[in-house]
């Protein structure tokens, strides 16, 4: 009853890939779900390009702190060799000398330059020679123990400056072997500095080591970590904005889409139309497409079933109208030839009320039936024969015989389909031509194989159909019959039926008339055509 809809886009063909975007096609998954995974991983990869960037940057600031400390130290090495270097032929370094050059050279605000002896012992300090005075907060009250004894509140950190101690003793011993040091390490009060270790060497005698170190290295971790805040703040920009692309391109189209089914179900409209949901090229606009043609399929379906039940009521009004009347009269009748052919009458309608009604209950379960059987592979050479032989084997002297011609060939004549509607439409065909036959007729079939098509033909030797009819034949409850053909003998829906089973297994049905010597129409000719089974 209901036509086939298609839907608005085709499905891939297999073996085809999709379409993606080039810059998408490296994702797995779907276009939303691309979509997704794409933005999530923007924020992140923001993230850690910003981290690496910063990483790099610092490295960089570091070697570059290192190197100044390496040059500075240097020039100073050299001026201490030839200025603070007394005695020949044992040279030894001046103390007094070189603390002169350290407070001319050293900048004791960024950095510290201490100079050791050639056992490692201090003789010159730039925080000595400028004569500062470090201040901090003092440390809260010391607690009593359980002897009354004050607890040390530096031993917390007694630790971290035995270890700075420890460390700048290795590096000073590790310079005295006559090699440069660098490195980045913590004071005794706990903060990261970059140190720069150079022997003082006359000829290749080492006389002392000259130690700087810059205390910035705090502040430039501190920029480092300011300027990750704006790649910070882009990922989050990033995620919210992700987030709210997200809600417009699926959170809200689904709400719509929920809302528009909630109207077919509870306002009674007939159809989901979202004209701008349509036109998405992702999964979105597959769901709207589907669901409008899922739709628009029911509200087909629907009509149909209200113009087949029209149909039915005024198919069925007729007979029972007749029924009626003849009741009404049968009382009125007293002659008997009259009073039988009264009871004919009822007999003929009592018999095309039950044909209508059959073949009623048949059309309406078509639908069901094609959509709840699995299609098979079914071999349509066998299929025909068991039919025509059915009805050789029933055909009495006089009825109109049936005829099969099958395919030459060894392979067998197969299609995808369901065997019972088929078979139906094998039967209505050729009831159809038997009642339009002459009594001793015959009614031929012929299977053909043409290239991956099956084509079924049913002839027989009737008066044919008139040219306009070609196509009004296969319309529900047509009932057109020659002169003196008996009246009700048919319903009308046998070829509708037949056309939709045939439509719905991929094929087609139409009417043509045969002609016979000098032109004159022969008989009907029903062609069915359906496509060969792919094995």
């Amino acid at each position: 009853m209901a036509s086939a809809t298609d839907t608005a886009k085709p499905d891939p063909q297999p073996g085809v890939p999709e379409r993606r975007p080039s810059w998408l096609r490296w994702l797995p998954g779907t276009r939303l779900g691309r979509l997704i995974i794409a933005l999530n991983v923007l924020g992140l990869a923001i993230l850690i390009a910003g981290s690496l960037v910063l990483n790099e940057l610092r490295r960089g600031l570091v070697n570059a702190r290192i190197d100044s400390l390496t040059t500075q130290g240097e020039l100073m090495a050299t001026l201490i060799d030839r200025v603070a270097t007394v005695g020949d032929p044992a040279p030894a370094m001046n103390p007094s000398d070189a603390g002169d050059i350290l407070q001319i050279l050293a900048s004791p605000k960024t950095q510290r330059a201490r100079l050791f002896d050639a056992q490692g012992l201090v003789v010159a300090d730039s925080e000595w020679i400028a004569d500062r005075v470090e201040s901090r907060a003092l440390p809260p009250a010391r607690r009593r123990d359980q002897r009354g004894a004050h607890a040390d509140p530096a031993e917390p950190s007694s630790a971290t400056g035995k270890e700075a101690r420890t460390a700048l003793r290795a590096e000073v011993m590790h310079a005295l072997g006559g090699q440069h040091w660098a490195n980045m390490r913590r004071r005794e009060d706990g903060r990261r500095v970059v140190s720069v270790s150079i022997p003082i060497q006359h000829v290749q005698q080492v006389l002392g080591v000259l130690t700087l170190e810059a205390n910035d290295v705090d502040e430039i971790i501190a920029r480092e970590r300011m300027a990750l805040v704006p790649f910070i703040l882009i990922a989050i920009a990033v995620t919210l904005a992700s987030s709210l692309l997200l809600t417009q391109l699926i959170a809200q189209p689904v709400r719509r889409l929920a809302r528009a089914a909630d109207r077919v179900r509870l306002a009674g409209a007939r159809a989901i139309t979202l004209p701008d949901l349509a036109k998405r090229d992702d999964e979105l606009g597959d769901l709207t497409r589907s669901l409008e043609a899922m739709t628009q399929s029911l509200s087909e379906r629907m009509d149909a079933i209200e113009s087949f039940a029209a149909d039915v009521a005024h198919e069925i009004k007729n007979p029972l109208t007749s029924l009626r009347s003849a009741v009404e009269t049968l009382d009125l009748i007293t002659d008997p030839a009259a009073r039988d052919r009264l009871l004919g009458i009822l007999k003929n309608d009592v018999q095309r009320l039950d044909r209508l009604v059959t073949d009623i209950s048949n059309a309406s379960r078509l639908d069901a039936e094609l959509s709840r059987d699995e299609p098979r592979v079914v071999d349509l050479e066998r299929l025909i024969g068991d039919i025509v032989g059915l009805y050789q084997a029933t055909t009495r002297k006089g009825d109109v015989a049936v005829a099969y011609k099958p395919p030459g060939g060894l392979e067998p004549v197969r299609v995808e389909g369901r065997e019972g509607p088929l078979g139906q439409v094998f039967r209505n065909l050729i009831d159809n031509a038997r009642s339009f036959s002459p009594p001793g007729g015959e009614v031929a079939l012929t299977l053909l194989r043409v290239r991956d098509q099956v084509i079924v033909t049913v002839a027989d030797a009737g008066p044919g159909i008139p040219p306009e009819n070609l196509e009004t034949v296969f319309a529900r409850f047509y009932t057109a019959r020659p002169k003196g053909a008996a009246f009700g003998g048919n319903s009308g829906l046998g070829l509708s039926i037949a056309r939709q089973i045939a439509e719905a297994h991929g094929g087609t049905l139409h009417a043509e008339n045969r002609l016979g010597a000098a032109g004159k129409v022969a008989g009907a000719l029903f062609i069915l055509t359906l496509p060969e089974a792919k094995l």
